[in-house]
């Protein structure tokens, strides 16, 4: 057999966007933030506290980064998908800064009935 069938034989792996939205979430467990993965149409959501939501396509992780622009628009912060080990950093360093905000109820945190 030769190196040519070798390397034409091969396609590189799929990298879909849930697929990414799943090591994402992975990687986050190891911050201590658990987060669901969602997704349809191409597209994939990390769902991971209130005002945290993080969209890939598979290339690209896109959230609110808690500033607004001169026009009052929102700020998105990005990471290339191919670097899951500092967009989870990253998230979970915007996750603590909501978190500070928006504290989990009481309800939920099992502190009442």
């Amino acid at each position: 057999m030769s190196a040519d069938q070798l390397v034409y034989g091969r396609r590189p792996p799929v990298v879909t966007a849930a697929h990414t939205a799943e090591r994402l979430r992975v990687e986050l467990e190891q911050y201590g933030v658990a987060a669901d993965v969602h997704e349809g149409y191409g597209l994939a959501l990390v769902s991971v506290w209130v005002e945290l939501v993080v969209w890939t396509d598979g290339h690209w992780f896109r959230w609110r980064s808690g500033r607004t622009s001169t026009s009052g628009r929102p700020v998105y912060a990005f990471a290339p998908a191919s670097d899951i080990v500092t967009a989870a950093r990253r998230v979970a360093h915007r996750y603590g800064q909501l978190r500070r905000v928006h504290p989990c109820p009481p309800y939920l945190a099992g502190e009442g009935s």
